[in-house]
């Protein structure tokens, strides 16, 4: 009895090694795939190899989530016709993408925070919202090279334009700032006004009306984008420079797609190289000095005013 025991344990222990060396061999196995995964080397391959490499959302389409309240950047044109057209120079750059990867562009308009959280749960492939490169937000994208530099802007009214000689002169209890949620924005006036009551808002174009209403003593706001509403304002002045040490707009791309930001950033240089990107910011300036709409359009498509 104590024979079989013994045999029943011998060969009981010669499974268990033979199931935990599966085991080990599957893991290594698995291991070994995954570093061939990590060391493809995307930037080495033809722009055809690259292309058949990509991955999206939807096969065939480059899905962009922005937020249109952001001229140049991104807001509505209006024609002739009062018919709304989205423009700015991030769509022209994302057509210029799609096309230079050979995919169908489809933009969808949201909310600025909802593009972080469309990025960060992966359902479209790349967010183009003024972004700057913030560390905070490379946990949920990872950035495109810069294609854009620009600055940052503390703007008021005409009528309030001599209480604030200095950025120093905003950090005051009595004072009330707007900045837009989730922006590189609501940073730079907690770290400059953090004394003041901080009001966030969805849209710029909310913050602009709560400025010029007199809700608002001031506001932070990216530079180019104030030098716009200033044009259809004459009540705001783009007043005071702020200083930023990230200065430069990137592309989201949905966190991991390795392919799909090489392509990127090889669209980005070469629209940077030929020049075109600064015709897309001189065409975006012209269309943001005539009639526009910057926010998100009714249910049947129209925009619900005009300004221009």
């Amino acid at each position: 009895m104590k024979k079989l025991f013994a045999l029943l344990l011998t060969l009981s222990l010669v499974l268990s090694l033979a199931a935990c060396g599966s085991k080990e061999e599957a893991a290594e196995e698995g291991a070994e795939e995954g570093a061939q995964e990590e060391t493809v080397d995307y930037a080495s391959m033809s722009i055809d190899d690259l292309k058949a490499a990509i991955t999206t959302v939807t096969e065939g389409t480059l899905t962009v989530a922005t937020s249109p309240d952001f001229a140049p950047y991104e807001f509505y044109a209006i024609g002739e016709d009062g018919q709304a057209s989205l423009a700015g120079f991030e769509m022209s750059l994302a057509q210029y993408i799609a096309d230079y990867l050979g995919l169908q562009l489809e933009v969808i308009p949201m909310d600025f925070d909802g593009t972080l959280l469309e990025l960060q749960n992966k359902s479209v492939d790349l967010g183009m919202a003024g972004y700057s490169p913030k560390p905070e937000r490379e946990n949920i994208m990872d950035f495109s090279e810069i294609f854009y530099t620009g600055g940052q802007s503390f703007v008021t009214t005409q009528a309030n334009a001599d209480k604030f000689t200095s950025l120093e002169d905003t950090n005051s209890a009595e004072y009330t700032f707007g900045a837009q949620t989730g922006s590189i924005q609501v940073d730079l006036a907690m770290a400059n006004s953090p004394d003041a009551e901080l009001i966030q808002l969805p849209k710029v174009t909310d913050i602009v009306a709560d400025l010029v209403a007199g809700n608002l003593d001031g506001a932070y706001i990216e530079t180019v984008v104030a030098q716009s509403y200033a044009q259809n304002y004459p009540d705001l002045k783009v007043l005071l420079d702020v200083p930023y040490d990230q200065e430069g707009s990137v592309v989201g791309v949905s966190k991991g797609n390795a392919a799909l930001l090489e392509g990127v950033n090889r669209a980005i240089a070469a629209v940077l190289a030929d020049g075109t990107m600064d015709q897309f910011v001189t065409e975006a300036n012209e269309l943001a000095s005539g009639t526009t709409y910057e926010g998100l359009l009714d249910e049947n498509g129209q925009a619900a005013s005009a300004e221009g």
